[in-house]
């Protein structure tokens, strides 16, 4: 059997893994001391010199990112709202609001993160709609039924008014908006409407 030989640290770093031929009954390996090269070129050691400035090496250039983006809120319309239109659906009058309730509750995903507000929305989820907070000027409410849930009108800086209907907690995802646009949390806000 051979037997490893012993290392010194300063010579560890040189030393390479050499496998024994296929005729040896031996199951250890064959260490040398001396580095195998299959090209001809000299190994060269590169040498890192830490900064001079270390006040420059201590604080970073570029700001800060956020560790990670946390839902606030993940869900679709309040199923309260779809089972009211499905109860009125069978009058012949209500049946178009009924089946606008039935596409939202099917297709229609609302996403609050700490960076973002997504809607996503289409047969297969395809049509995406996303803006950050720091493009919304304002934030109305509009109750349904009775105050169950409601609709959340989000006014952006260029005049676009995104509505987003029939969303559960609507309240709360509104102050969190305007909280996280560092906006006054006052929520602007009408008497209960239809459904």
């Amino acid at each position: 059997m051979a037997s490893t030989p012993v290392l010194s640290p300063s010579s560890a770093a040189a030393v390479t893994h050499q496998s024994l031929p296929s005729s040896s009954n031996s199951v250890f390996p064959v260490f040398s001391s001396k580095p195998i090269s299959k090209s001809l070129r000299p190994f060269t050691r590169l040498h890192v010199s830490s900064p001079t400035n270390k006040s420059a090496a201590a604080t970073p250039s570029t700001p800060k990112k956020p560790a990670g983006e946390t839902v606030y809120f993940d869900g679709g319309a309040h199923y309260g709202d779809l089972l009211a239109n499905l109860l009125l659906g069978f009058t012949l009058l209500w049946l178009p609001l009924t089946l606008a309730a039935v596409s939202r509750a099917f297709y229609l995903r609302y996403r609050f993160t700490n960076l973002r507000v997504t809607v996503i929305s289409g047969l297969t989820g395809q049509d995406r709609s996303d803006f950050s907070y720091n493009v919304i000027k304002d934030v109305q409410v509009v109750p349904r039924f009775i105050g169950e849930w409601g609709d959340v009108v989000i006014t952006l800086k260029d005049g676009t008014k995104v509505d987003l209907r029939s969303v559960p907690k609507f309240r709360e995802i509104a102050k969190y908006c305007l909280a996280m646009a560092e906006k006054p949390v006052v929520l602007k806000e009408s008497g209960p409407k239809g459904f």
